[in-house]
């Protein structure tokens, strides 16, 4: 996913001078000539010169018979600019968004093949402070959490990003995990979230770094991005509640071993509850219902409320149900539980949880809360802007477990609601 922005720059292609031959050395071996002839070349962006670059910008490097080697980028006050390597090794992005209307120099050193070392330094301005209107970009992944083992990483955008603009803002988005455990981005339908997600579960222990790197990116002729974000948060134990309307029951399960069964009361018929594979997003242990406006209006207090969607589906204590639970669907669309249990369940839960629902009358939609594990990997890979490897597929002795599979993304949160 890590692929060198193209930057609509000029390029330079510094090579070694080839090796002239003459007549007398004509008796080398044909394979002592190709070696010979496999100097290292690069190719540097942005060219020597170059003007107004967005403060996005990156040194792209394009090398032919060798690899990279070094890379020192100075400002035009002689300090150090931190830069980190792409994965496939296209280029180096700086730490942090440059300054406007600043000249910097990098200096790129290319080891070749044959043990040849050549340098190419190039100097480049970056253009004033843009004035155009920021997309909105928010990331669904704070800093020093631990999640649960269907946490996406989400970035959510205002206005969506259109489909032409998707591959250079999916450029500037990066996670790094711990143990390694690649995974794809995967944009909803109307370019308003993008996640990420690996093909199976996290592993429990997992470090998650993520960056989403664009302050000043162009986006599309009218927008730029707004920020440049970072954070690392853990995974912790893997928790999975299935819940089937059918049994008004919910099975909780952690590390793959059944904890509980408790009664629920999910949706009546007019205000069903959702069908599908849902995340933990929120978990408060207080927080007020508020529908006025809505066709059914009604304000209530709740407790150890858990919000799984952006509807406004909740697991939630509901005393007032208690003589339901297990029996009769009469809420407004939560799963609701007894005090003590919502209590129990609470202690047990972490956002990004996996929790899946089965047998009522509607389905999940798209990007109704993170919806990443909602379909299929092969149609969550279809959802990148860029290629997916062949190979990243899910473990095909992965153990049965309740839930898994992906594709949406949430909306910015409203105000409360649920039943």
């Amino acid at each position: 996913m890590m692929l060198r922005r193209r930057l609509t720059l000029f390029a330079v292609t510094v090579a070694a001078a080839p090796l002239a031959l003459g007549a007398c050395t004509s008796d080398r071996r044909p394979g002592q000539q190709a070696e010979a002839r496999a100097k290292p070349e690069v190719t540097v962006t942005p060219a020597e010169g170059t003007r107004d670059v967005p403060i996005s910008g990156e040194i792209g490097t394009d090398v032919k018979h060798g690899r990279v080697t070094a890379v020192r980028i100075t400002d035009d006050k002689g300090g150090a600019v931190e830069a980190e390597p792409r994965e496939d090794g296209t280029g180096w992005v700086p730490s942090k968004p440059l300054a406007p209307k600043r000249t910097y120099t990098a200096e790129v050193t290319v080891t070749g093949d044959s043990g040849d070392t050549i340098t190419r330094k190039t100097t480049f301005t970056t253009q004033p402070k843009s004035s155009k209107p920021a997309i909105t970009s928010v990331l669904y992944f704070a800093g020093n959490r631990t999640y649960g083992t269907a946490m996406p990483v989400t970035v959510a955008f205002d206005p969506p990003i259109p489909k032409e603009a998707r591959a250079d803002v999916q450029r500037r988005l990066f996670v790094k995990t711990d143990p390694p455990q690649p995974g794809a981005w995967s944009w909803v339908s109307d370019g308003s979230q993008v996640y990420y997600r690996a093909p199976d579960f996290w592993r429990p222990g997992t470090t998650i770094s993520v960056r989403s790197a664009l302050e000043g990116l162009p986006i599309g002729k009218q927008h730029v991005g707004d920020t440049d974000k970072r954070a690392t948060s853990k995974i912790g134990r893997q928790v999975q509640l299935e819940i089937d309307s059918a049994t008004k029951r919910m099975s909780v399960f952690q590390d793959g071993k059944l904890l509980r069964k408790l009664p629920v009361s999910l949706g009546k018929p007019s205000t069903p509850t959702s069908s599908g594979k849902m995340v933990i997003m929120e978990k408060h242990d207080f927080t007020t219902f508020d529908t006025r406006g809505s066709a059914d209006p009604y304000v209530v207090d709740v407790e150890d409320a858990q919000r799984l969607t952006w509807g406004g589906e909740f697991i939630h204590g509901a005393p007032w149900s208690e003589g339901d639970q297990g029996y009769t669907n009469v809420s407004h669309g939560c799963t609701n539980l007894s005090a003590a249990n919502a209590d129990w369940l609470m202690g047990v839960t972490q956002v990004g949880d996996l929790v899946t629902v089965k047998g009522t009358e509607v389905e999940l939609d798209e990007g109704n809360g993170w919806t990443a594990w909602n379909v299929s990997w092969e149609q969550f890979a279809k959802g990148s802007a860029l290629p997916v490897p062949a190979g990243l597929q899910p473990t095909p002795t992965q153990a049965p477990d309740p839930g898994a599979v992906a594709g949406g993304s949430p909306e910015p949160a409203p105000s409360a609601s649920g039943g």
